[in-house]
């Protein structure tokens, strides 16, 4: 077979197995996850920012609702993305010299590690992996060849990167250091790339004057997020995750790490294994999530692939390593993805343990991983909504109100009744109310952990406060999540709504 259609063949292959394994890792039982409701909904509210991510994901999600809004395209856009990844990592090993052996590696390896999990996710990570291993691929360019164009193509790689998810700042703010302590540090004498840097801040300068216009609300998230989330991150628990995220290409990272400190031929390339070091070293100083990271693994696996490739040569040697990889893998598949059934995983609790997975934000462990306890109970919680929505005659003069913005989003996900809209005073939501028409009834969903159960408050404003349901799935994260019914307003609805609103807002602004 001529080797350029070969190579063709066997990226297509992976890209095509890529897509299949989206699914069949998936078992049907898992929704939607909490987190993709929220991107979705932003689909259908275009704008240059939001409250807790930037516009790239909203875009998506007008793809997904131009094509239907079904499950198979909010499955299959990530893994699309996905598959970008895994092509500028076989780039990547053709940019070092690798022949057919160390592309099929590379890719094997992708497809072995945590990106494969990300990418099956509609969140912003699939395209944040993508966009970083799209800028190591140009700067890789533009040292190999110096030609002024692949500087601004890294310069559009960070900037739409930018708009995807903000952390590629700490890529950037690790690669800096990596150039000024190599000989690539003269780049910085290149009028391109303050041209480029120029640039990118152009395409970004939409949502830099959103966030001005709105009193800069990242801040106000990332506060939030290391308050309730990142206090409880240990930097233990962050190192061993990133081994964990590559433990079936371990050999594969080590090849890299070799090459980078001996093998002459990459001695230009020491840029990438220092971005790495300097990158994880500002992760642990913020104690950022563990996945933060994982955007740097595509190009050390292609420096890994590409190393090994040319200095094992022997027939057994090629052969052993991919299937290493493989067995390694397989008994990993369970843990890392939906597979089993939520019951099947409860039975294996302890064996799922000591890997961590069972760990949540709040720094406790569960029966489920919180990612799959977030895949469950929406449905549910969508169809009491209904059935209470459906049976009041005024709908016009009634407001769908949750507590956060995963049940927001999933009940206006499932829905089955048109025109049904929830709202939330969490994330962007809060700038979603529709208040035009006088508020008589009010459908309130109230999470268990709630301080007012009894809804004391609710009863000082409405005549009746009633329990109409209830998340009866015990292995959702939403479980007893309550439903309740507020009937006959003894104030004005719509102004306390608004103030609350406003109030809020002051708070975010602060």
């Amino acid at each position: 077979m001529h080797k350029p259609k070969a190579e063709i063949y066997i990226l297509f292959s992976f890209i095509l197995l890529k897509l299949i394994l989206v699914f069949v890792f998936r078992n049907p039982v898992y929704e939607l996850h909490r987190d993709e409701f929220l991107h979705l909904d932003q689909g259908g509210h275009l704008a240059p920012g939001y409250l807790s991510v930037p516009p790239v994901t909203s875009l998506f999600a007008w793809l997904i609702r131009l094509l239907g809004n079904g499950e198979i395209w909010v499955r299959l856009i990530p893994a699309f993305i996905g598959c970008g990844t895994l092509i500028f990592s076989w780039l990547i090993v053709g940019e070092l010299k690798g022949n057919l052996y160390a592309k099929f590696l590379v890719a094997l390896a992708v497809m072995c590690s945590a990106i494969q999990r990300l990418d099956m996710l509609f969140q912003p990570n699939a395209f944040d992996i993508f966009s970083w291993t799209a800028l190591f691929y140009f700067l890789i360019c533009y040292f190999n060849y110096e030609k002024p164009k692949y500087l601004y193509l890294a310069a559009v790689c960070v900037a739409v990167g930018f708009l995807n998810k903000y952390s590629i700042l700490f890529l950037i703010m690790g690669l800096v250091p990596a150039l000024l302590i190599t000989p690539q540090r003269k780049i910085f004498a290149n009028k391109h790339l303050y041209l480029a840097v120029l640039l990118a801040l152009v395409i970004i300068s939409p949502n830099i004057i959103w966030q001005f216009q709105n009193h800069f609300p990242v801040v106000h998230h990332m506060n939030e997020l290391a308050e309730r989330q990142l206090v409880n991150v240990s930097r233990l628990d962050f190192m061993k995750s990133q081994l964990l995220f590559v433990i079936c290409d371990v050999l594969i990272i080590l090849g890299a790490i070799v090459a980078f400190i001996f093998y002459r031929p990459f001695r230009p390339y020491r840029w990438i294994g220092l971005t790495y070091v300097f990158t994880i070293g500002l992760f642990l100083y913020f104690k950022a999530k563990s996945y933060y990271s994982v955007g740097l693994y595509p190009v050390l696996l292609a420096v890994g692939s590409a190393y090994i490739a040319a200095v094992f040569t022997k027939r057994w040697m090629r052969i052993a390593l991919p299937v290493f990889i493989v067995l390694l893998y397989l008994p990993a598949i369970p843990l890392t993805f939906p597979l089993y059934s939520p019951q099947k995983m409860v039975s294996k609790k302890e064996r799922f343990a000591p890997f961590g997975i069972l760990r949540w934000e709040d720094g406790k462990n569960h029966d489920l991983p919180q990612d799959f306890a977030d895949m469950q109970g929406w449905k549910e919680l969508a169809g009491i909504v209904d059935s209470m929505y459906t049976a009041i005659p005024d709908k016009a003069n009634t407001i769908i109100l949750t507590d956060n913005y995963g049940q927001a989003g999933a009940i206006n996900y499932y829905t089955k009744v048109k025109g049904l809209q929830a709202v939330s005073f969490n994330a962007d939501y809060i700038n979603w109310f529709k208040l035009d028409a006088p508020i008589h009834h009010v459908i309130l969903i109230k999470d268990t952990g709630d301080r007012d159960p009894e809804r004391k408050r609710e009863k000082i404003f409405f005549d009746r406060v009633e329990v109409v349901g209830m998340i009866r799935n015990n292995l959702a994260r939403e479980y007893e999540t309550k439903v309740f019914l507020l009937d006959g307003p003894k104030i004005d609805v719509n102004r306390l709504l608004k103030e609350e609103i406003v109030w809020r807002k002051q708070d975010m602004a602060e």
